[in-house]
């Protein structure tokens, strides 16, 4: 837990250091976020913002988790040559190897929200690429890692309450796609307000990590706390009045992470607890599409559940100002958390 804090530590700070030029390279190139028209008026004096924040967040993760485990990776890599007979420091190469997966998941996803920002600024502007081309990046991403989880023996769930871990089987495959991919959209949804998205993953990231911890998962561990600091650094940046957006590079990017931890701790049905915003958020969007259509079959015209969606737009005209929902919306994510954490512990 030390280094995972002193992690959290170092990435904060390379994070905020590397946060002021990256914002004056993307102000100069005109790398700016395009508003919604139909959107809260308030939000009409944030076109422009520079965007694309979450490069700040993935590139130092990327450096300090490779960092850290060069040695393990190199052995197991067969680059470095140790004694067959140290088991010990055989099982650490192999668990320090395993680390890759959520940093890939991270940075494929990363890839593909960049895509996606680039392309709502440049290509097809407030758009970006069209839902049916993401998503299946996104299953396929996905795909590849649920494969890798499923081959190198992680498939199975624990359920609060039942001391055996359930074996999935094949079955794992799906869900563990579902998970990733569900998380990395829900992640996206709740990007939408100063200090959103930044504050309500990190928090997630808190709660997973604390998870790994209890199952003495160090590496998982302090990667979990390593995307805390970033995240965290981020905020310095992204506190309202926003200086920078994470846009899809990054929240697509640290939901597929958060999907794929989960399932790494095998305690992925607590997700709809501990990442409830996200959750919530998504649900949201989902219910608003869902009665609206309904509503529009049965009556000719369709209603609206909510008054916008993603769910922070519907609080925000109610009355709620911006600080007040990302505030509140947090307090609902730390007691989510901790919930979380507790029926982990049964």
């Amino acid at each position: 837990m030390a280094v995972a804090l002193l992690l959290g530590g170092a990435s904060f700070l390379m994070a905020v250091i590397w946060g002021g030029p990256l914002i004056r390279l993307l102000r100069h190139k005109r790398i700016g976020k395009q508003i919604r028209i139909d959107g809260p008026q308030s939000h009409q004096i944030k076109m422009g913002t520079p965007t694309m924040g979450g490069l700040m967040i993935v590139i130092p993760i990327t450096l300090i988790t490779l960092a850290l485990n060069a040695v393990n990776l190199l052995s197991v890599a067969g680059l470095i040559q140790v004694p067959e007979a140290d088991i010990v420091f055989r099982q650490r190469q192999i668990i320090g190897a395993s680390i890759l997966l959520p940093l890939i998941v991270m940075d494929g996803f990363a890839i593909l929200g960049a895509v996606d920002d680039w392309e709502g600024i440049r290509g097809r502007p407030g758009v970006g690429l069209l839902a049916r081309q993401k998503f299946l990046i996104q299953v396929l991403l996905a795909g590849a890692a649920a494969i890798v989880l499923y081959v190198t023996g992680t498939h199975h769930v624990r359920i609060p309450g039942v001391p055996l871990r359930l074996d999935l089987g094949l079955f794992f495959i799906p869900i563990a796609i579902f998970v990733i991919v569900g998380m990395s959209n829900a992640a996206n949804f709740t990007d939408g307000l100063d200090g959103l998205a930044g504050i309500i993953l990190a928090t997630i990231f808190v709660g997973y990590g604390i998870i790994a911890y209890l199952q003495q998962q160090v590496y998982l561990l302090r990667f979990s706390f390593t995307v805390v600091g970033a995240c965290l650094a981020f905020l310095w940046y992204n506190a309202h009045p926003a200086e920078l957006f994470m846009g899809d590079t990054g929240s697509q990017a640290l939901g597929a992470a958060i999907g794929a931890v989960a399932l790494m701790t095998e305690q992925w049905p607590l997700l709809p607890v501990i990442a409830f915003i996200p959750v919530a958020e998504t649900l949201s969007v989902m219910l608003q599409v869902a009665y609206f259509k309904l509503t529009r079959r049965l009556k000719g015209n369709g209603k609206r559940l909510f008054k916008m969606a993603p769910l922070h737009h519907h609080f925000e005209l109610l009355g709620w100002s911006e600080t007040q929902v990302v505030q509140r919306f947090w307090l609902i994510a730390l007691v989510s958390g901790m919930v979380g954490i507790a029926l982990a512990l049964i």
